[in-house]
């Protein structure tokens, strides 16, 4: 297979977390694609009067940009190195985008947080977002960044090395896995962490291991956040006891968590 992560990349996502691939995408993909982003917010870049809102999302997007933008041959690769050949699906789009605008006020969505992975229909009206210990529905959470994004402009706040803490937690509570929320009530337990701000040009991305800890953050920059966060999806669940030892550094890590 055609390595484009040094060793000393893998070696940073299981003990850390994530990557960061700069220049993953053309940018001018994220241009046109934040063209198309633009029209659906109902905004104009030109006239920064009518930003009233912190922050908008805007749903799951397949067009030309977006599709090429998720299936460079530089992330496939990665994918491959970081989940294993044949262990991960190929995505179509980018899902939803989050679109932070610069202001005062508080968006209301900057918890730390880990992001659930999938759905449990616990009654009629009831469905329970969750995370386990498996990964069921998520193998990498990523951060495709279509806009240039400094310091002051709402970087996505990592926590690095969370990802080993929240293992621990979930293992605890096996396939069933924790809620959302029950999770994030725990993640106190991260508060000691080094943080990072995910910044770099239109183009960059950051592939991060699906229990790492985040949070969004209020703008206080001047050029509105384009930030798309697709899962990739799993062709098979994190295995923590394989026969042949041909474990992914996602569960390499998982497994460094739990000391095995």
């Amino acid at each position: 297979m055609n390595q484009i992560l040094s060793d000393n990349q893998i070696r940073q996502f299981i003990h850390d977390g994530y990557i960061r691939l700069n220049k993953a995408f053309p940018r001018e993909l994220a241009d046109e694609g934040r063209a198309i982003l633009w029209k659906d917010t109902g905004c104009d870049p030109h006239d920064m009067s009518i930003w009233t809102k912190p922050v908008i999302r805007l749903g799951d997007y397949a067009q030309e940009p977006f599709n090429k933008a998720v299936n460079t041959p530089i992330l496939h690769r990665a994918f491959d190195q970081l989940i294993g050949k044949g262990r991960w699906v190929p995505r179509n789009s980018l899902g939803s985008f989050v679109i932070r605008f610069p202001g005062n006020e508080e968006p209301g969505d900057t918890g730390w947080h880990v992001d659930a992975s999938y759905a449990e229909q616990q009654s009629a009206d009831f469905i329970s977002w969750r995370i386990n210990i498996q990964s069921t529905g998520r193998s990498l959470l990523m951060l495709f960044l279509f806009s240039d994004v400094s310091k002051s402009d709402a970087p996505t706040l990592i926590r690095k090395g969370s990802h080993l803490d929240v293992a621990r937690i979930l293992y605890t509570t096996g396939k069933k896995g924790m809620s959302f929320m029950a999770l994030a009530e725990q993640l106190s337990i991260t508060a000691n962490r080094q943080k990072l701000m995910a910044t770099g040009e239109a183009g960059t991305i950051y592939l991060c291991h699906p229990f790492l800890v985040h949070a969004g953050q209020p703008h206080h920059g001047k050029i509105p956040r384009f930030l798309a966060q697709p899962p990739l999806f799993p062709a098979e669940e994190f295995q923590l006891e394989r026969n042949d030892s041909n474990y992914s550094p996602a569960e390499m890590a998982v497994r460094l968590a739990l000391g095995r």
